[in-house]
């Protein structure tokens, strides 16, 4: 047990940090009252519920490493008096760029537990994004490995570090090599005396991390988590998930993405006294491997991820009968993927919709087959508010699609130091603008039709590239599919569609052509051209990168009119 403010404290007024938009306060007293937001903060509750458990069983399993629950909390309580030690003070800002791993746990639990705010970077990043995340968060140290999937990410982060005039602590994790002044082995941290009866620095209030906004067509955004409002967010997920002790949850999609975190992920079945396994990468063969070894019960995936899994699965590579659970999400898992999926995998198919800025809606466990197929589920919290707007910010009528507003106990009121962006993404009363059309299905949940800037506008004619995707992942030819807008000197935009094909089933745009119009869809919604590639370029979560794809189709129209 440890001396975390009990659960039934009011938690204090949020201490100032400059950038951060905290709720405002009538709204924050309501989910205090309403017990939403409690007395604990993040370390807190977790090494609490980790000592309460079986100490011999395991906590976090890595490739090649195991972190019993009675040892996670004198590991966490020894690195964090080795932050203290290297001069970090509660309040400042330590980027987070491990794989998945326990390490990654351990350093998290411990920066919470010396009152320090975790910076959240995924291993894909390099310079660019980099760059951007230590300028904007004034980061006081960087963890990172040394070398990872054959990136330097020393070497990098070396280069970066010499361009900035403050000076930035640099942790490497499983260093091998000779260190420069400012830089210290994660090890070396992780051996100072453990300080279990020093006072914790940090109230409920208090910015606990900052997440990375996911978007594809910009540098990422801060995203503000308390440890009010975050760990709010596992108890409800894990509690609609259904997570428990015997839960085995692996973490396939980088533990830095919200998904894998704490939705209810790694956190989430922490919390709950579960067993959380790490796998660096997704690779198809590793996860059902991991699956089988470990009889793992739950896991998260992005579409193109499970799909993967699935046509392996198809193989019989691995006995997967352990597999309880699988969420997907990240980006809208389409009608007819839903169906590859229920067909080739065991247990039972959820869809999460979600955001790292805070609203989450999931199927539940004992929806009804066409709910868990055909949408994206419903909010986790009663106190979640919705609006579905149209352009000029009216609610609109029935099923229509319009864009998402949405505030509530776990949902930002601001991006840090982003004034200029808050003020496009947020209303005068607190609703976060989602950017994502949606529109209610006749059971009350959710349907994501796509992005605001996921339409193509051919000619006049709205088209969503989700509508157009769907019908295509029905061709027996086609694996996966994307759509996207390219430029045409008549229409404006025309109509692009890249698909990675079935060996030997590749099929041609008149081919295509044919058969969306056999199923129905308008002429105008019909594809202008067809690109078949190996594979659909992914972001560093593992979303279809549609900027890519776009820049990569108006690149061709622009060489075939010089040609």
């Amino acid at each position: 047990m440890h001396d975390d403010p009990p659960t039934n404290r009011v938690p204090s007024a949020t201490r100032p940090l400059a950038g951060f938009v905290p709720v405002p306060e009538p709204r924050a007293a309501a989910y205090r009252r309403a017990g939403y937001w409690t007395g604990a903060t993040l370390a807190g509750a977790l090494l609490e519920r980790a000592g309460a458990h079986d100490p011999g069983r395991p906590a976090l399993i890595g490739e090649g490493e195991t972190v019993a629950f009675g040892q996670l909390s004198g590991r966490v309580e020894r690195l964090a008096a080795g932050l203290r030690g290297a001069g970090l003070r509660p309040g400042d800002r330590v980027v987070v760029q491990l794989p998945n791993s326990p390490d990654f746990v351990v350093l998290l639990l411990a920066l919470w537990r010396a009152g320090l705010i975790a910076v959240m970077a995924l291993p894909a990043y390099r310079e660019h994004e980099l760059r951007r995340v230590l300028d904007l968060s004034e980061a006081a140290a960087i963890a990172v490995p040394e070398r990872l999937h054959r990136a330097d990410h020393l070497a990098t982060v070396r280069g970066l570090l010499r361009e900035r005039a403050r000076a930035t602590t640099l942790v490497v994790a499983g260093a091998t090599g000779p260190l420069e002044p400012g830089e210290v082995a994660l090890s070396a941290l992780a051996g100072a005396p453990a300080e279990p009866d020093r006072p914790w620095p940090a109230e409920p209030g208090d910015v606990a991390a900052l997440l990375l906004s996911g978007g594809t067509t910009a540098l990422p955004k801060l995203i503000p988590r308390t440890h009010a409002d975050y760990l709010y967010n596992l108890r409800i997920s894990a509690d609609i998930c259904r997570v428990g002790e015997r839960t085995v949850y692996l973490a396939a999609l980088p533990v830095a993405h919200n998904f894998a975190l704490g939705c209810p992920g790694v956190l989430g079945t922490l919390l709950s006294g579960g067993t959380a396994v790490f796998l660096t990468a997704p690779h198809a063969t590793a996860v059902l491997r991991a699956i089988e070894r470990h009889r793992v019960t739950m896991t998260a995936a992005v579409p193109p991820l499970a799909l993967q899994w699935a046509d392996a699965a198809g193989r019989g590579e691995a006995d997967l009968g352990s597999l309880e659970l699988l969420q997907v999400g990240g980006a809208r898992l389409l009608p007819e993927a839903a169906r590859r999926l229920r067909a080739a995998l065991p247990g039972r198919l959820q869809q999460v919709y979600g955001m790292a800025e805070g609203l989450l809606n999931f199927t539940r466990l004992d929806d009804p087959e066409p709910v868990v197929l055909e949408t994206q589920g419903r909010p986790a919290s009663p106190a979640d508010e919705l609006r579905i707007v149209d352009e000029t910010g009216r609610d609109v009528a029935g099923g229509a699609v319009g864009e998402l507003w949405t505030r509530g106990p776990y949902t930002i009121a601001g991006y840090f130091r982003a004034e200029a962006d808050n003020a496009v993404a947020f209303t005068s009363d607190g609703f976060f603008r989602t950017g994502d059309l949606v529109r209610r299905h006749r059971s009350g949940a959710l349907v994501v039709e796509g992005r605001l800037k996921d339409v193509i506008n051919r000619g006049g004619e709205k088209v969503a590239a989700a509508e157009l995707e769907n019908v295509l992942l029905a061709h027996p030819g086609v694996l996966q599919a994307a759509a996207v807008a390219m430029p045409d000197s008549a229409m404006d935009e025309a109509i692009c569609v890249y698909v990675v094909a079935r060996p030997g089933r590749a099929p041609t745009l008149m081919e295509v052509r044919t058969f969306l119009a056999d199923r129905g869809l308008a002429r105008y919604k019909l594809p202008d051209r067809l690109e078949t590639i190996d594979e659909l370029p992914v972001t560093a979560v593992g979303k279809v990168d549609k900027g890519r794809l776009r820049t990569a189709a108006a690149a061709a129209v622009a060489g075939e009119v010089r040609g």
